[in-house]
């Protein structure tokens, strides 16, 4: 269908438009109007990808004279396959309606490990030692030498991507990670570097958020792009947690090993250098003295990690004299993971401010705060002279020099924080020191200051004004969107007490109080028998769950349970969770039924859905706050409270509940779908836990279901069930208020439609 937005013609790809998602595409005219910042909430399973992409494209069809890029960011591979697949539909439904004028270049780009199509570079296990096999056969200085010897490997993707350099150029279309690979083998061009090239000339982009907010990316991939661009962040609910682990680092006993290594096969290097061409020592030493910055004029293939402070706070000027050869700089490194190892013998806790940790640096060690800055760059030049490519191997040296850097450049917003173990495991030694960002507002401010408009969505940003505070940004617009539905089809319940009426909470005293475990057991088994298809269960950690599930196996609830449905359960390792799914898929799809422990926070809360006949009912066991005695979230908390005058515990349920909404969340994924969502714990009925909910949930809990005992969540979950069996108008007409809108209803409604769908 098509449309007008004041003076845009939107194209939408649908013959019919939910009234919530041209309320949404009106506020994103509005932000990029403004030329500013916005925060959009849209409940999940109501089309927020394709009114983003039609708006977006739309406008910048509309103003031809001053074109808008899009920066898509995702949080995994799997959600940006989707994005750029609904763009192909998009694009070409635009194509069919203007023709050629339409035509953009859309592209994915992920890492070396995703795209690559080299089979003796994917052979490699994870993706360090992908990114290292390839730079093995395409660095600069290995290319060189392929040239003189024809024996040394190479690339011949790269090489023939290279001999066609002029011609190497996608063709409009929109490329998903699967169109570039197989684009790149029907050309013999190299998939990865091609993306890489491509990026500044495409309409629009899809990527990780790394890509953007980690500095150490960002300064290769993102720093060419235009300031006429829209940047989106999908699923956003957990950016500030993003931002804050971009700019983090921990020290354990095995980096500061391998860091020794890395010092001892550097030197070997400078040795044989010194000995075979030592004119290159004293070329890459001129070269520092006259401080010249390398990075400018590197080929793409060499140019490894940025420096991973953010870049207005990289000082622009010559190295330090006292690390300009490469003798002297490795001596300094070695005196610094001395420091570090001696640091990491200590046996109390303890936590020091930048300031106060760089100055015990120079006592102890001798090395000034100044040349802990330059540690990073220092590095990369001296890999680069030293030709090293295996870059997997170095990781433990890039570290320490990340930790230097970041800990000699920033004096605010950081803590350096040591712990001789783990709290929850006191008795096994495990030292970790680790500089722990506190400001999530540090690593986003150089996307919101570079680019025109930021755009912040997810299905969970309840509540919505907490998020301009701790990412310190004034957006123009900030919205929250209901769900228009033709039938109740989503049933929040809290459940505060089992079948004999006592409570059931994870908190901490109750946790593991027989009666609780035993009534969450009860409330699973009664579920399982009357709820068809699959069930999932999440929980507040993996060792809660797994205390749990052997309770129940050793009172018999869950033989009694797995007589009416399968249990599978998800563990730490990524290959058995994939396999655990599958099966649960499976036993949902033949009709058996089956139950997923899940937890929360984890892979299956954040990336799963669990739509259809996959997740009639979510339970939500306990309220998951993060664990409150870690030394890392104390130290946020606290400067949370004096800088943004954020208190803890506002701080603490508003985590805890994003998290809840992101699991119960996963059961509806479309209008058509049902399914119900238990809280099973006391908490929920106090209103200032409930109403940190998205607004979305919080209008279908209804006040009779706030206080509910297993026997009466039971009844419900029957009326329930009976009423989704019947059947219903999808359209909405017959009720009076419309849920799918066609051309001529938008024509008509004009905007009076927007009023109802805020909150």
């Amino acid at each position: 269908m098509k449309f007008q937005i004041d003076d845009i013609t939107v194209y939408f790809p649908y013959d019919h438009i939910y009234p919530e998602q041209y309320a949404y595409m009106l506020e994103l005219k509005r932000t990029l109007d403004a030329r500013g910042h916005c925060l959009l909430e849209m409940p999940t399973g109501t089309g927020k990808t394709i009114a983003l992409l039609s708006l977006i494209t739309s406008y910048t069809l509309s103003k031809p004279h001053n074109p808008v890029k899009l920066i898509y960011c995702t949080r995994t591979v799997h959600e940006m396959e989707k994005t750029l697949a609904e763009l192909k539909l998009l694009h070409n439904y635009q194509l069919r309606h203007l023709g050629n004028h339409a035509a953009i270049l859309a592209i994915g780009l992920s890492s070396r490990k995703n795209l690559c199509v080299n089979p003796t570079v994917l052979a490699a296990e994870n993706r360090d030692s992908v990114d290292a096999a390839c730079r093995k056969l395409t660095a600069s200085w290995v290319r060189a030498a392929a040239v003189v010897n024809p024996n040394v490997p190479s690339c011949e993707f790269f090489e023939q991507f290279e001999r066609d350099r002029e011609g190497t150029v996608l063709p409009p279309g929109v490329y998903t990670l699967q169109d570039l690979r197989a684009f790149g083998k029907a050309k013999r061009w190299c998939p990865y570097f091609l993306a890489r090239r491509m990026v500044e000339a495409a309409n629009v982009v899809v990527y990780s958020y790394q890509y953007l907010l980690d500095p150490k990316v960002a300064g290769i991939i993102s720093k060419e792009m235009q300031k006429e661009s829209v940047v989106v962040f999908d699923e956003a609910h957990n950016i500030d947690n993003v931002c804050i682990e971009a700019l983090s680092v921990s020290v354990r006993r095995q980096t500061l090993e391998g860091a020794r290594r890395n010092l001892s096969k550097m030197q070997q290097e400078i040795e044989r250098f010194k000995a075979t061409d030592a004119g290159r020592l004293r070329q890459e030493y001129n070269r520092l003295v006259e401080g010249l910055a390398q990075g400018g004029n590197l080929p793409m293939t060499d140019a490894w990690l940025q420096n991973p402070a953010l870049p207005d706070d990289i000082l622009k000027e010559a190295v330090p004299g006292n690390i300009r050869k490469a003798d002297h700089f490795l001596h300094v490194l070695r005196r610094l993971v001395q420091y570090l190892e001696d640091r990491l013998g200590n046996e109390n806790v303890e936590k020091e401010l930048p300031l106060v940790f760089v100055k015990s640096i120079n006592t102890q060690a001798g090395i000034d705060q100044k040349t802990l800055k330059f540690c990073y760059d220092r590095l990369h030049s001296l890999m680069m002279t030293l030709e090293i490519t295996d870059t997997d191997e170095f990781l433990h040296i890039q570290t320490i020099c990340d930790f230097a850097t970041l800990v000699g450049t920033y004096a605010r917003g950081f803590s350096i924080i040591f712990e001789p173990f783990d709290e929850r495991m006191p008795h096994i030694p495990d030292p970790v020191l680790q500089l722990s960002c506190h400001d999530a507002s540090l690593a986003i401010k150089p996307v919101f200051d570079r680019f025109q408009s930021v755009v912040i969505t997810s299905g969970t940003l309840s509540p919505i004004d907490l998020y301009p505070r701790l990412l310190n940004f004034n957006p123009v617009v900030s919205r929250s969107f209901t769900m228009s539905l033709t039938r109740e089809c989503i049933c929040p319940m809290v459940l505060t007490r089992g079948s004999d009426q006592l409570p059931v909470s994870t908190k901490f005293d109750m946790r593991s109080d027989l009666g609780v475990v035993r009534n969450y057991g009860r409330l699973l088994l009664e579920m399982v028998s009357v709820v068809p298809d699959g069930v999932v269960c999440f929980f507040v950690s993996y060792s809660y769950m797994d205390g749990i599930v052997n309770s129940w196996n050793e009172s018999g609830i869950l033989k009694e349970i797995m007589q009416h449905k399968l249990v599978f359960i998800e563990t730490q390792d990524v290959v058995e969770t994939t396999l655990a799914l599958d099966n649960y898929r499976k036993a949902c799809d033949c009709g058996r039924g089956a139950v997923f422990f899940s937890v929360a926070r984890g892979k299956v809360a954040e990336g799963i859905d669990f739509d259809r006949h996959y997740g009639r009912l979510v339970i939500m066991y306990g309220v998951p706050f993060q664990y409150t005695l870690s030394k890392i979230l104390v130290a946020r908390l606290e400067y949370l409270r004096e800088n943004f005058q954020i208190k803890e515990g506002d701080f603490l349920t508003f985590d805890a509940l994003r998290q809840a909404a992101q699991c119960v969340g996963r059961v509806i994924r479309s209008k058509a779908d049902y399914g119900m969502m238990i809280f099973a714990d006391k908490r929920y009925s106090r209103h200032d836990k409930r109403s940190k909910l998205p607004g979305w949930i919080l209008s279908h809990l209804r006040d009779a279901h706030l206080n509910l005992s297993t026997d009466m969540a039971l009844h419900i979950a029957r009326e329930f069930l009976r009423k989704m069996a019947q059947p219903y108008d999808k359209t909405g007409s017959s009720s009076g208020r419309k849920t799918l809108l066609s051309q001529d209803d938008l024509e008509r409604m004009g905007q009076g439609i927007t009023d109802e769908m805020l909150f």
